[in-house]
């Protein structure tokens, strides 16, 4: 017999914690379907300074945890499984979790959005010690220090203008000698004292994990080929995310990048499936408005359950 759930939470972040603590508070017997990357960017992370009620900050993997924690308290139910497919046109939904299925009378989507990385040697082992994908988060860390950001769309060009409020100076780096920013950002950013352009330029290596922190970079030049070292206190990734809604594709709405569409703020197309956190966020993709959106999806899930007859039991 299948199992039938009244919440399925896809995704352990800071919106997916927050929609299991009050979904379980409401008596719903959440699951949480954490994902393949159990906690999100959070958990990527190392002193958080800008999330309320820690004044002393907290470290990222802590916090999450502690959501967690909190969530399991009221009875939310977590489970180390990946959402493959998903058969939003039946009800309940149908979920594929590898070879196992469930069903859920209300589904929310909490499965975040991954940042890109570029792939290097070192990179994953300094990110939270100088390599980051969130200038909003990490910025304040390197003040009157020099700095790097790849990239060459509006995304770079926002997190290099944002990164001059701490650092002395800013090197924007970008492999070809072109941007796809748009004009208004681009000239911004070069009307920018503290911003200074390095194109036609990659990023081969970071250095030091020995030293636990960033300390350079290796570049090379793509049209000369020259290979060197740049000094530097930090790499910022500005390019882009990846939100994880391929599951969905063709059954809900997303915009030209995949992030999921919603209305009245959490609503999907599709009656009883709400989004939230930095699927369906691509604007401000912080811990708080995570944590915000997931409230509010769980309110209108409890709301489309009272609507559509008691709440059962898990199964």
């Amino acid at each position: 017999m299948s199992e039938t759930r009244n919440v399925v939470i896809i995704g352990s972040g800071c919106a997916g914690h927050t929609a299991a603590l009050y979904t379980a508070r409401a008596k719903l017997s959440p699951l949480v379907v954490e994902g393949h990357e159990p906690g999100g960017q959070l958990s990527l992370t190392t002193l958080v300074e800008n999330f309320p009620g820690f004044p002393d900050g907290i470290m990222g993997p802590q916090l999450i945890e502690n959501m967690r924690k909190q969530a399991e308290r009221f009875g939310a139910e977590y489970r180390l499984a990946h959402l493959s497919r998903a058969d939003l046109t039946q009800s309940p939904f149908l979920l594929h979790l590898g070879h196992h299925q469930l069903h859920a009378r209300a589904l929310i989507i909490a499965s975040g959005a991954s940042a890109r990385w570029l792939g290097l040697p070192n990179e994953q082992k300094l990110i939270g010690h100088g390599v980051s994908s969130c200038a909003t988060c990490d910025g304040f860390f390197f003040s009157g220090k020099e700095i790097v950001v790849v990239g060459g769309g509006d995304s770079a060009m926002e997190e290099a203008i944002f990164l001059t409020r701490f650092a002395t100076k800013v090197t924007l780096i970008h492999r070809r000698d072109s941007f796809r920013a748009s004009k208004i950002m681009l000239e911004r950013a070069q009307r920018n004292p503290k911003i200074h352009f390095l194109t036609d330029t990659v990023v081969e290596d970071v250095y030091d994990p020995s030293k636990q922190e960033v300390t350079g970079l290796k570049l090379r030049n793509v049209k000369t080929g020259e290979v060197y070292d740049f000094p530097t206190s930090a790499l910022f990734l500005g390019i882009g995310h990846e939100p994880n809604a391929k599951m969905f594709h063709g059954q809900l709405e997303t915009d030209a990048e995949g992030y999921l569409k919603t209305h009245n703020y959490v609503h999907t197309r599709v009656h009883g499936v709400y989004a939230c956190g930095d699927v369906q966020d691509r604007r401000y993709r912080q811990a708080i408005t995570a944590a915000g959106t997931g409230c509010m999806a769980a309110l209108e899930a409890e709301r489309f359950l009272e609507e559509h007859g008691p709440v059962k039991p898990a199964e």
